[in-house]
């Protein structure tokens, strides 16, 4: 009972206090502002998160130039997780578009829109070559050629097969081996070998996997070829 005294009066002060505070709100003073602000700083309310930084097309940390196309090519894990080809935001193949498959995964791009003109995927390890060479022998000039391997991108591959992806830009192609983690983006009619191109070798002292090596990703943004005359 004597504690009823007391009680009475914190709780008196601590109304008259907060309606201090919101009258002082109401009428816009600063003193019942910054009182409020070091009500809602206290440990029981912290501040919230930074924002995370922006991306843009396919998940670049900055935007392509104009005249630009932007892309992320992303290989195969293993034999695992299916490889990715994104382009101006829009994925071209992947695992969800359930268009990808063990061996050579490969999109063929309008050079001078962007639009996607076929994509399919050619098994390097017990598949027929003859379907790749039928699908990069007859290229139109300027035709976007964007590769990711997946598995095995190299058991079936021929002489011509790597001459034409040299051809398309690749320093690599020649090369090529079983197991071999490959993300390339070449193009038909092209003078100089393509600055977009990775290549990690299967060996058993360096590989990620048990027996394939980690898998590659590379993005950036490719110049759109003018179209004739302009």
């Amino acid at each position: 009972m004597r504690l009823a005294g007391p009680l009475r009066v914190v709780v008196i002060i601590l109304t008259a206090g907060l309606t201090w505070i919101l009258v002082s709100l109401l009428l816009g003073t600063q003193s019942g502002f910054s009182r409020l602000q070091q009500l809602l700083s206290s440990p029981e309310n912290p501040p919230t998160a930074e924002p995370r930084p922006r991306r843009y097309k396919c998940g670049l940390p900055q935007p392509c130039p104009e005249q630009h196309l932007a892309f992320r090519l992303v290989s195969g894990a293993a034999n695992v997780i299916g490889p990715k080809i994104c382009l101006e935001d829009k994925m071209l193949m992947s695992s969800m578009k359930n268009n990808v498959g063990r061996g050579l995964n490969v999109a063929l791009v309008n050079g001078v829109n962007g639009e996607l003109i076929d994509a399919r995927f050619f098994d390097m390890w017990a598949g027929d070559v003859n379907e790749l060479l039928k699908f990069i022998r007859t290229l139109h000039e300027g035709t976007l050629v964007f590769v990711a391997s997946y598995d095995d991108p190299a058991t079936k591959m021929n002489e011509e097969t790597r001459r034409i992806f040299s051809e398309l830009g690749s320093s690599v192609a020649k090369e090529l081996g079983f197991r071999d983690s490959w993300v390339f983006v070449g193009a038909k009619g092209v003078q100089d070998k393509s600055p977009f191109e990775q290549h990690t070798k299967n060996s058993k002292s360096t590989n990620k996997y048990e027996g394939w090596p980690e898998a590659l990703e590379m993005e950036g943004c490719i110049p759109q070829r003018k179209a004739d005359g302009q």
